[in-house]
């Protein structure tokens, strides 16, 4: 299965995610994969999965988390949602649902699924903002670790790779008791896309 999909045309590969029902039984609500690629995209947005506001509107980062990401990268909407420049891959495609403390975790069965295939396909991705624990965890191979800990270390994957805090207002205390992250990660992350997307 996975070797004929890995020849299929790019196009339908994306359309068959955007048509995956795999963890259909698991989901709160129908399902609705919204990933954002194209293959010409040189940078690359990993979160954890959609929340209940993208679900509805199948626009990926389209809340309170989205605009603060955006602060972080320097960029606008128009940048932001442009598919030729900008992939959006989170490591679940569908809304998982809601827990004690916020979303679920991204249903297991996506990124097996799915995520090789379409990296591979990615071959003008310059940089990847890996966003959250789940996303640190399958790009950013090694011992266990905290997401302070990676992001503190973010110069070990730099200039490829950023590993980030979720931006959610949830994170605001972290973002409090960090204040390093601020001044040091991003004015070097702003440099870094507006470097890439004036190529």
């Amino acid at each position: 299965m996975t070797h004929s999909y890995s020849r299929m045309p790019f196009e339908e590969l994306v359309a068959r995610v955007r048509r995956c029902r795999i963890c259909e039984a698991h989901l709160p609500l129908e399902p609705r994969p919204v990933v954002q690629v194209s293959q010409s995209a040189r940078l690359l947005v990993v979160g954890q999965a959609p929340g209940r506001r993208v679900h509805d509107t199948g626009l990926p980062f389209n809340d309170p988390s989205g605009d603060r990401l955006r602060e972080w990268m320097g960029v606008d909407r128009d940048t932001f949602y442009d598919d030729q420049q900008l992939a959006i891959l989170p490591m679940g495609f569908c809304y998982p649902g809601t827990g004690k403390s916020g979303d679920l975790p991204p249903r297991p069965e996506c990124a097996p699924a799915w995520r090789d295939l379409l990296l591979e396909r990615l071959e003008g991705v310059q940089l990847t903002l890996v966003i959250g624990q789940y996303a640190h965890a399958w790009h950013l191979p090694g011992p266990k670790a905290s997401v302070t800990e990676r992001v503190k270390r973010w110069r070990e994957v730099w200039p490829e790779v950023v590993p980030l805090p979720h931006p959610s207002p949830r994170n605001n205390l972290w973002l409090r008791r960090n204040p390093w992250f601020e001044e040091e990660v991003i004015p070097k992350l702003r440099q870094r896309v507006r470097d890439i997307l004036r190529q």
